[in-house]
C-alpha cells in the first residue's frame, strides 16, 4: 500500500499580543518607513493605499489575517474547542476513516529581558496547558513535541537568533525541568525561526531523532528581513518528502548522521508557503517510493482552522490524480516511525538506581538514540542542572558520582534520567531523594 502521511506541526507558543504602536515599529524596522500608528494608516498599508515602492510586500506582511492574533488563553481555548472536536477532525476523514491529527511543539518563554508581546512567561506553562487540554478532550493520537527559540545577545524577545551555544543555560534547564517536573523528553523537533546551524544540529544529534525543519523552497519567497537564508536557511537541502539523514557537519546535505530531517513548509504566514505544486510533489514521492510525509507548520497564536481547511481542500484535489496513494493523517513521530516500518522495534527501557553515592543507569531494553542518557538534577534549593555520565559500557551502562567534585548527594531533591529510543519513544526514570 502506498501512503502519504499528512503531518500538521504547530509551533505552540501560547497567546501573543501586538499593539498598534508595535506594528508600526516593525514597519520601521523592516522598511525604514515612519508613520503615525493609527487604524486608518494601517488600513491604507493593508490595501496598498500608499504609493510606496514596496506596497505589495508591506500589505502582505501586515495583512489582517496575519495581525489577527489569539491574545489570551481564553481565545486559544475557544479555538481548540472547535479544532479538537471530532466533528471538525472528521469533516474530511483520511482514507482509513480517521480524523485530523495535530503535533503540538510546545516551547517555554523564559529568560527574556522584557515581555512586550505579553507572552505567558514561565517554565512549562505552555506545555502544561496543552497537556491538560489534550487530556480533557481525550486527544489520544495528538502528540506533544519540542520547540525552542534561541534568544539574541540582549535577551530581547522581539529579536530572532540562531545560536544554541549562546543559550545553553536556558536550554538545559528547560529540558531538565521537562524531565523532572513532567516526566517527558523530546523525540521530535521543530526549530525556532525555522533555523538550524551547526551547533543546534549537533545538539539534536545527541538527543532528538526526528526533525521537521527542512524548508527547501523553489525560490526565495521571503521578504527583505528574511532573504538570502537570513533565517531558515535550507537552500541546499533535498526537495523530496521522505526525509534524509544529514551529514554530521552540514545539516543541509545527506550523510551518515543518526537523526532524520523532514521537509516542512508553512501555512498561515508570509513566506515559504505550502502550495498545490508541493502537494503534487509529495504525492509523486509516495507513489514512486511507497511512502512520503507531507508536513507543514503554523502557530497557535493565530486561528489554525482556516489553514487546516486550506490544506485539506488542496490535498483532496491533488489526490484525484493519484488513485494508487492512500492519505493518512499522522502525528510527527508516528509518521517518522511508520516511514521505516518501526512498530515492531523494542521500545526503550531505562533502569536507574543508587549504590551509595553512585547513580547507575542500565539500558535494559531497546537502544538509546544518542551517546548517553540525559541527566537532570534538582537540588533542594530549587536549582535544575545537567551533567554528563561516565560510560561504563557504551550503549548499555552509565554511571554518575555525587561527591565534592560534582555535588553532594545530601543537596539533591530529585534526579531524572531520560532518553529517546533510537527510533523515538522516550523513557524517563525519576528518583526522589
Amino acid at each position: 500500500m502506498k501512503i502519504l502521511h499528512i503531518v500538521h506541526c504547530i509551533d505552540t507558543e501560547g497567546p501573543l499580543t501586538e499593539d498598534l504602536s508595535a506594528t508600526f515599529s516593525r514597519l520601521k524596522d523592516i522598511f525604514g518607513i515612519e508613520l503615525e500608528p493609527t487604524r486608518d494608516n494601517l488600513e491604507k498599508l493593508q490595501t496598498e493605499g500608499f504609493n510606496y515602492k514596496n506596497s505589495k510586500e508591506i500589505a502582505k506582511i501586515f495583512s489582517k489575517d496575519l495581525l489577527n492574533y489569539n491574545n489570551s488563553w481564553e481565545e486559544i481555548d475557544t479555538m481548540l474547542d472547535k479544532c479538537l472536536s471530532d466533528d471538525f477532525r472528521k469533516q474530511v476523514p483520511d482514507d482509513f476513516g480517521s480524523g485530523w491529527v495535530y503535533s503540538w511543539h510546545c516551547m517555554d518563554h523564559v529568560g527574556y529581558s522584557d515581555n512586550p508581546r505579553r507572552k505567558d512567561l514561565g517554565f512549562g506553562n505552555v506545555f502544561r496547558f496543552y497537556k491538560a487540554k489534550l487530556k480533557e478532550c481525550q486527544c489520544e493520537k495528538d502528540e506533544i513535541n519540542w520547540h525552542f527559540h534561541p534568544m539574541a545577545f540582549d535577551r530581547n524577545p522581539l529579536k530572532a537568533a540562531t545560536s544554541y551555544s549562546n543559550n545553553m543555560d536556558v536550554l538545559l534547564e528547560i529540558l531538565s525541568r521537562r524531565i523532572i517536573d513532567e516526566s517527558w523528553f523530546p523525540t521530535v523537533n521543530r526549530p525556532g525561526f525555522h533555523s538550524e546551524r551547526p551547533d543546534s544540529h549537533l545538539f539534536m544529534e545527541q538527543w532528538i531523532p526526528y526533525d521537521y525543519a527542512n524548508q527547501r523552497y523553489d525560490y526565495d519567497d521571503g521578504q527583505r528581513d528574511l532573504i538570502n537564508g537570513r533565517f531558515g536557511d535550507w537552500r541546499r537541502a533535498p526537495k523530496y518528502w521522505w526525509g534524509y539523514h544529514p551529514d554530521i557537519y552540514d545539516y543541509q546535505s545527506e550523510g551518515n548522521a543518526k537523526r532524520k530531517i523532514f521537509r516542512c513548509l508553512n501555512v498561515g504566514t508570509r513566506f515559504n508557503l505550502l502550495k498545490e505544486n508541493h502537494i503534487t510533489e509529495a504525492f509523486l514521492d509516495a507513489s514512486e517510493n511507497g511512502q512520503a510525509i507531507l508536513s507543514f507548520a503554523n502557530h497557535d497564536y493565530r486561528d489554525i482552522v482556516e489553514d487546516i481547511n486550506y490544506v485539506r481542500n488542496l490535498v483532496n484535489e491533488v489526490k484525484k490524480t493519484f488513485p494508487d496513494v492512500k492519505v493518512k493523517y499522522s502525528g510527527a513521530e508516528e509518521a517518522a516511525r511508520l516511514m521505516e516500518n518501526l512498530n515492531a522495534v523494542d521500545e526503550l527501557k531505562l533502569e536507574s538506581h543508587f549504590e551509595k553515592n553512585k547513580l547507575i543507569v542500565n539500558i535494559s531494553k531497546g537502544e538509546i538514540f544518542g551517546p548517553q542518557p540525559f541527566l537532570a538534577i534538582k537540588t533542594k534549593s530549587g536549582q535544575y542542572i545537567h551533567d554528563n555520565f561516565d560510560v561504563v559500557e557504551f550503549g548499555k551502562k552509565y554511571m554518575y558520582i555525587f561527591d565534592n567534585q560534582t555535588i553532594s548527594i545530601s543537596a539533591i531533591e530529585a534526579v531524572g534520567v531520560a532518553s529517546s529510543g533510537k527510533y523515538g519513544k522516550f523513557d524517563v526514570n525519576l528518583i526522589k531523594l
